[in-house]
């Protein structure tokens, strides 16, 4: 792994951990086992190397999502492969957590790339339950931008109270929850 590699990938990892106010320069470097010259060959300084981090964990997120609600099954199946997919509930969600750092919510730089993923999230989520509707599997009273909008606040909800119980089954019980108000009707009134 080169150094640029190294430095994006203990600023990801301290960024997860300590946010952005709690990530210093130093910690970066020592982490990624780099002397403080190799910071400023390839950044700009903190927030250009917290905007390299944050972009690619805001990409790799959506490519996890992507993967589960593009894959194959009933958009129930995929809206509960979501919701079942593995996390680190525990660690909380990555994109989630920079939304609680108050610098990374003043710059408009750093923000952009959480609201970006947050917005594509809802949409895509939306866009399944507008399939699920069209194919009869959801009530078409449903409305697809508020059913997206509960999923992601559920996951993100998940992991405040999985963390705040030191345990992952309130993430779960939250899941079921909302997999139990989206599940499917027996009967034909969906």
């Amino acid at each position: 792994m080169s150094t640029r590699e190294r430095l994006v990938e203990s600023a990801r990892d301290l960024l997860w951990e300590r946010g952005y106010v709690g990530t210093s320069p130093k910690a970066i470097l020592e982490r990624a086992g780099a002397g403080q010259g190799s910071m400023y060959h390839h950044f700009t300084g903190k927030s250009d190397l917290a905007l390299a981090a944050i972009t690619r964990t805001a990409e790799e997120m959506r490519a996890a999502a992507a993967a589960v609600l593009h894959g194959p099954g009933t958009p129930y199946a995929r809206v509960t492969a979501y919701l079942r997919r593995e996390r680190d509930v525990l660690r909380g969600c990555p994109v989630g957590r920079l939304t609680m750092d108050p610098e990374v919510i003043a710059s408009e730089e750093l923000r952009a790339p959480v609201d970006e993923t947050l917005d594509w999230l809802r949409a895509e989520l939306a866009a399944l339950v507008e399939e699920g509707k069209e194919q009869g599997e959801f009530a078409s009273s449903l409305d697809a931008e508020e059913v997206a909008a509960a999923i992601v606040a559920t996951v993100q909800g998940g992991y405040v109270l999985a963390r705040a119980s030191g345990s992952p089954a309130a993430f779960d019980t939250g899941v079921r929850g909302l997999l139990s108000l989206l599940r499917p009707a027996d009967r034909g009134d969906t």
